[in-house]
């Protein structure tokens, strides 16, 4: 059974692009103006990383799942471990650092708006060449006249 998804409003794309990179560079800058040592800002670096490829990797088995197309259930359990994980760390790494409260929560929020970001510029992207898959070409179509 095949889902039909519409195509993407332009400003949801630009929303969740928006989302994406503000969330990403904030938390990055972030990074490289805080007064911690390199191990540490190597750390919430690699926790962001992580984050993001698994909230993608979530939304394509999620999806996948949707549509019909086969998941093992490891690895989509894996991709929700992997999303919880991530979050759990960087919980676990604010909790205990010596940040301002302020700083912790600049980082948590810059962290959940880049891994929404994520998932929705995926679903964007997603919807968009499922969309173009289902537009007749110009050879599938009669010609005038």
């Amino acid at each position: 059974m095949a889902v039909k998804f519409e195509k993407p409003t332009g400003a949801f794309v630009a929303a969740s692009w928006a989302a994406l990179l503000i969330g990403a560079i904030v938390y990055l800058i972030g990074l490289w103006n805080a007064s911690m040592q390199l191990n540490e800002k190597g750390y919430y670096f690699t926790i962001l990383m992580y984050g993001l490829f698994s909230a993608v990797s979530l939304q394509k088995t999620v999806r996948d799942r949707l549509e019909g197309t086969a998941v093992t259930a490891i690895y989509y359990g894996l991709c929700w471990i992997s999303l919880l994980l991530s979050v759990a760390l960087l919980a676990v790494g604010l909790f205990n650092a010596t940040l301002a409260n302020s700083e912790k929560g600049f980082y948590g929020m810059a962290f959940l708006l880049s891994l929404f970001g994520s998932v929705a510029v995926q679903k964007n992207v997603r919807d968009i060449a499922a969309h173009k898959n289902e537009l007749p070409s110009a050879e599938d179509t009669p010609e005038a006249g």
